[in-house]
This record gives structure tokens, C-alpha cells and sequence, in this order.
């Protein structure tokens, strides 16, 4: 199903369309200020399974995003330092993510690991869809590294149909980037930029 959202001002009734699905236990694909990318409900263990196998990663192993609605909804699933806290607040809302100690109030899928990747998209209809759901977002996102099929990475239309068997919804908000987040890594003494991408920050 192809839902169409307008990031300048997302329609109420639209986004808890989606978040309905989400709530269901259902995946979607959705825009983010950098590529598009696979989301569930962090609590909805088989959805969260469920993209893990579309990635072709082990969910006990594998280096997992959660999108947050804003910095207080991040520091609930996050251990957050003063210095990391500034840097965050300078850079978010925007295409960063951040790798920071996890809290124990991420689910068991995430356990296995001591830290989580988090973002805050600078896009109106991934922060409504987190406000709204009231929980974070699991964000793999579409693109591999050695993926060079840029159409669908970007076209909604046709992601609908590349994955219309696997997800439940796609929702189109327009064109997508195909540039990924800028990766920075907070669990260190100092934080450490592992992948530039979109993001530009002098730390």
C-alpha cells in the first residue's frame, strides 16, 4: 500500500494510518532527511526480525538505529553525557547518528549489545510518526553500500513495487536522498566520526 504524506505539513489522519500499521506489528518503508528506510515499533519483536532478515543481519549482532522524536525522547533509550549532549543539541534535528550507550530501556532483541545507533531526522513525517506511535522507530535503511539501483532508492512508487510482498506500507514523501547519515560514535572519550555522510560537523 502506497500512502501519500506531505512532509510540509503531515495530515493527522495519514500518519495515524501508519502508525496503526506500525502499532499491528507491521513494517513500513518511510523518508527520512537522508535515504529511505525499512521501520517498525522497537517493542514489535517480529517486525523487528523481520527486517533484520530483509537486511540479511543478525538482530542479536547487527548495528541497530532507532529514530527518536526529539533530545528528551533519546535520553530515555540512551545513556547521554553532558559534552554529547551539547554536540547533539547543536546537531539535531538533522542527518547524524549518533552510537551511544544503551539504556535498559531498549527490548531484549537489543540486549546483546552495550550500544545503540539513534537518530533524530530532520523530516516532518518521520518525527509525527514517532510522536504519534509514542515509541521509537527502528530505522534500517533501504540502501546497502554496494547497492547502485538508485531508482527505487528514491522513487516511493517504485519501492511500493519492489517490496510490495514484504512490507506493509510505503509511504511516499516525496523523492528520496541517496546519501546516507553521518555515523558518529559517542561511546568513547572522545566522539569519533566513523562514516561522513550527508552530515557535516568539525568536531
Amino acid at each position: 500500500m502506497l500512502l501519500k504524506i506531505y512532509p510540509e505539513n503531515p495530515n493527522p489522519k495519514a500518519v495515524e494510518q501508519a502508525v496503526e500499521v506500525l502499532r499491528n506489528g507491521g513494517v513500513i518503508i518511510y523518508p527520512t532527511d537522508t535515504v529511505y528506510a525499512f521501520g517498525c515499533d522497537i517493542f514489535q519483536a517480529r517486525a523487528v526480525e523481520k527486517i533484520c532478515k530483509f537486511r540479511g543481519i543478525d538482530p542479536a549482532k547487527a548495528h541497530l538505529s532507532i529514530v527518536c522524536s526529539d533530545l528528551s525522547h533519546l535520553s530515555e533509550f540512551a545513556k547521554v553525557d553532558n559534552n554529547t549532549f551539547k554536540l547533539m543539541k547543536r546537531l539535531l534535528p538533522g542527518p547524524f547518528t549518533f552510537i551511544l550507550n544503551r539504556s535498559n530501556k531498549l527490548p531484549k532483541l537489543f540486549k546483546e549489545r552495550s550500544e545503540v545507533g539513534i537518530r533524530v531526522p530532520d523530516n516532518n513525517i518521520t518525527i509525527e510518526l514517532v510522536k504519534a506511535l509514542g515509541n521509537p522507530i527502528l530505522s534500517a535503511s533501504l540502501r546497502d553500500d554496494d547497492d547502485d539501483v538508485l531508482e527505487y532508492l528514491t522513487d516511493p512508487e517504485l519501492m511500493c513495487e519492489k517490496y510490495i510482498y514484504e512490507v506493509d506500507m510505503v509511504i511516499d514523501g516525496g523523492f528520496g536522498n541517496i546519501k546516507p547519515s553521518t555515523v558518529i560514535d559517542c561511546t568513547g572519550e572522545e566522539p569519533e566520526i566513523v562514516r561522513q555522510g550527508k552530515g557535516k560537523v568539525e568536531l
